[in-house]
């Protein structure tokens, strides 16, 4: 069941969020991108960079004006196949989650289906393309300075963002939204401010997606490489007695199987960046031997580089439920463009227009079917799709509303399962496992119902829609892992917990002050840092990815002006020469 559960869900959620070398962009060729077998066996770089993700693009790009840049991607290249990430085939890119594909399925311990991004410019090759900044007081808080996150956030925006066509379906909802007391009206803006509005999208009129990996059009072609399908397997650190580890390299293999390594030039300034994710960051740490002490040597991992206990914790995921609301006339195909945020610390979204066959779900279930009959037989799995079928053909003219939680206080943690890199860590998020986030949840779903009781939104719903029929209607399809109760039917707490799903903004891991400073270097360790959405202590904006991206941009040009003030006192290049109690690991 649970194969076939995560398929219904990303059919659901498809609306919400629709491999070799030469690789291109829509701009011509990037000639720096190999696939890793065409790598040398050893090399050295000034910066090896961990993930060529959300904020590793930015970051490479950055760091590559004046400097040599090494970026390490498990994945392939989008550029192999960009009508796949076209809002058009959004379904299919989504559900493809064979091994070698762009999305990779995980499962929470909390039962909840979820997705890692497997490909060069990470999820913002696979999301609903949303763009927001994060609140004012989020940058202050952060200790940003707000003049040089203006102007990162503007390098992406010049490159992939684009102002939304909003039309039918998407402007009930907003209108809907204001009918519903989300005000004020904020109009068209990046900024993260309470009301309703109209955000970016890095969906270009024709539909096309312009990801992170757009950004590295940006990067200097003569200081730079990136590696396709390399799988970092560790870090490597050199010790000397009584004093910090140092990172010094890394160990990648190759889709053949070969491994490589590269290292870190002999310079004061040079480092290496973990840019891997929520998910990857924490994870590569422990199998490089830095995270709790107990807990690697449970996994057989050795030596423990730095007792870290806070590596993997502090996990958190916004929680997302919804309501599937069939429509009387023809709707849209729209993935997120307006949203509300409202006072009580949570966002209303919606996307509308899936229309999916028969066939087409037969199509994306046939890789599947060994799975499923271990656990239905064949007559229940012939019945299964007809169900299916009638239950996902209303979606062609439907919308969906959903809710998230904003800075949920619910944590959880990441723990190793094995010490394959290129398999998932457990993790869990402990949804509403504080009663202040569900709380938010029913006013949120609350809400919800009164956009779609709204007169602005009455002509995408039937006259006898009911709230119980919203209720039954998402209860009716296999959403996640969780048990559900009767008492769902009629109580929005329970209907909370028992149908939350993920909106894909986990985040947490290596968070600021517990596993890395203010400066994103790894505390206890020196040239070490992670730069990625591991690292907040909330998710920014009402989707972060303009953030990761900005993040990348932002602390690469600090980076570099270290590096410029660090020659200007000319200690460029200062090589530090091993001596006898100095080890490697």
């Amino acid at each position: 069941m649970g194969a076939m559960g995560f398929h219904i869900f990303c059919l659901i959620l498809v609306t919400i969020s629709v491999f070799h070398n030469p690789c291109y962009s829509d701009k011509g060729y990037y000639g720096f991108m190999k696939d890793a077998t065409l790598a040398p066996t050893y090399a050295r770089f000034d910066y090896i960079i961990i993930g060529g993700g959300t904020s590793g693009c930015a970051l490479a790009a950055t760091l590559s004006q004046n400097a040599n840049v090494l970026v390490l991607e498990r994945g392939g290249c989008p550029y192999d196949n960009p009508a796949a990430s076209d809002i058009e085939n959004f379904a299919n890119t989504l559900l493809n989650t064979t091994p070698k594909a762009w999305s990779q399925l995980f499962i929470s311990e909390d039962g909840v289906y979820n997705h890692r991004a497997r490909v060069l410019g990470g999820d913002s090759v696979l999301n609903s393309g949303f763009y927001s900044r994060a609140e004012d007081y989020y940058v202050e808080k952060s200790e940003w300075e707000m003049e040089e996150v203006e102007a990162a956030y503007e390098w992406v925006e010049k490159k992939l963002v684009f102002k939304p066509q909003v039309m039918g379906w998407q402007s009930a909802l907003k209108d809907g939204l204001l009918e519903a007391g989300v005000i004020p009206y904020n109009g068209f803006t990046f900024d993260h401010i309470v009301g309703t509005k109209i955000g970016g999208t890095i969906f270009d009129p024709a539909g096309h997606r312009h990801s992170a990996a757009n950004l590295l059009e940006y990067a200097n072609p003569d200081t730079i490489v990136v590696y396709l399908h390399a799988l970092v397997h560790k870090i490597l650190f050199t010790t000397k007695a009584r004093s910090r580890p140092k990172a010094y390299g890394v160990i990648y293999q190759d889709a053949n199987g070969v491994f490589h390594k590269a290292e870190l030039v002999k310079n004061a300034m040079s480092e290496v960046i973990l840019s891997a994710g929520a998910i990857g960051s924490p994870q590569l740490l422990m199998l490089s031997g830095v995270g709790p002490r107990a807990h690697l040597e449970t996994h057989g991992i050795h030596p423990v580089v730095l007792d870290q206990p806070m590596v993997g914790q502090g996990m958190g995921d916004n929680p997302m439920n919804l309501f599937l609301v069939p429509s009387p006339k023809p709707v849209e195909l729209s993935l997120v463009e307006v949203v509300g945020i409202t006072k009580f610390y949570g966002f209303i979204e919606g996307g509308s227009g899936l229309s999916l066959s028969h066939n087409m779900i037969r199509r994306l279930f046939d890789g599947n079917l060994n799975i499923l009959s271990e656990t239905l037989s064949t007559q229940s799995i012939v019945d299964f799709f007809k169900s299916l079928d009638l239950r996902l053909n209303m979606m062609e003219n439907a919308g969906l509303i959903f809710h998230k939680v904003d800075g949920p206080v619910s944590r959880g943690y990441l723990e190793l399962r094995n010490k394959n890199p290129d398999e998932n860590p457990s993790v869990t998020f402990n949804y509403y496992q504080e009663p202040e986030d569900l709380e938010r949840c029913v006013k949120g779903l609350k809400t919800i119902i009164k956009v779609v009781n709204s007169k602005a939104f009455s002509k995408y719903k039937y006259p006898n829609e009911t709230v119980r029929g919203l209720l039954n209607r998402t209860l009716s399809l296999p959403i996640n892992l969780r048990p559900k109760h009767a008492t769902s039917k009629s109580n929005l707490t329970q209907f909370c917990i028992d149908t939350v799903m993920t909106i894909w903004h986990y985040h947490g891991g290596c968070q600021v002050g517990r596993v890395v400073d203010k400066n994103y270097k790894v505390l206890g360790i020196d040239a070490l840092r992670v730069i990625d959405g591991s690292t907040f202590l909330k998710s920014p904006g009402t989707n972060p990815q303009a953030t990761v991206m900005m993040l990348g941009r932002y602390m690469g040009q600090k980076i570099l002006r270290e590096r410029a003030a660090f020659r200007e006192k000319d200690y460029d290049y200062l090589i530090v020469s091993p001596t006898k109690d100095e080890t490697s690991i």
